[in-house]
């Protein structure tokens, strides 16, 4: 029985987590300092297959996922260009925001969203919420021991703080921890992009990684920002969501 279970888990898991770290493995290898040796426009073929990636995605989600899609990648775009671009915190590989990074940014955000959702998951929702958060425990400790990671450190623990009475979006940002997690060691170690050796540059005491563990506390301002603007342009139907929650909760 045991055996079962944790194999739906694995895979709910693998159909969304799993394919999407598959899918990023092949488009930043791409984009990698590798490929660049070997082909100078590598860049552009990661573009075209996150293009395709997020309208096979796009096409195939609901109306709402499809909105969040795209708020989610307008708010990806004008963030990237702001603190790489503007204030210089970190770098892609040719020093300008490729096109595949804000579509990256909503094909991570909506993946998360679908494995929260797979009904195995739902079901052992405090389980997998205990195994992410001692993972990430675990993450972040290695990061500061071995790679003096403070600012990785400090972020992942204020992660962990500001879900501890978030029971309803706890699992939700613990996977997206995970998941920007594992997208941070793929790009920064094919040198798609690179992190400063303190907080964004900027801060002189708080020593970074390369990437920090716990970047992925960035990446929620994506996800509250896309959620933000969806309300306000869909107050009704918000509205209408929050009252059906407040029923099946009563």
């Amino acid at each position: 029985m045991k055996f079962k279970i944790a194999a739906s888990i694995f895979s709910a898991s693998f159909k969304t987590l799993g394919y999407l770290f598959l899918f990023l493995l092949l488009g930043l290898f791409l984009d990698s300092y590798y490929m660049a040796e070997i082909y100078s426009n590598t860049q552009l073929l990661t573009n075209i297959i996150v293009l395709i990636g997020f309208a096979v995605l796009y096409f195939n989600s609901s109306v709402k996922v499809r909105k969040l899609m795209v708020y989610a990648t307008i708010i990806g775009a004008v963030g990237e260009y702001l603190f790489s671009i503007l204030l210089g915190m970190y770098a892609y590989r040719l020093n300008t925001v490729p096109l595949y990074v804000p579509l990256g940014h909503a094909i991570v955000y909506v993946s998360t969203v679908y494995f929260c959702k797979k009904p195995i998951i739902k079901v052992y929702k405090k389980q997998i919420e205990k195994i992410f958060t001692i993972a990430i425990l675990i993450y972040s400790s290695l990061f500061l021991i071995f790679a003096n990671d403070i600012f990785g450190f400090v972020m992942s623990m204020a992660v962990l703080y500001l879900l501890r009475n978030k029971p309803r979006e706890r699992l939700f940002f613990l996977s997206m921890y995970v998941a920007v997690a594992v997208l941070e060691i793929i790009g920064t170690s094919f040198q798609c992009w690179a992190w400063p050796d303190t907080s964004f540059g900027v801060i002189p005491f708080l020593k970074s990684a390369n990437p920090p563990s716990g970047i992925s506390l960035v990446y929620f301002l994506l996800d509250l920002g896309t959620l933000w603007i969806y309300k306000q342009r869909h107050r009704t139907a918000w509205a209408r969501m929050k009252s059906v929650r407040r029923l099946r909760e009563q």
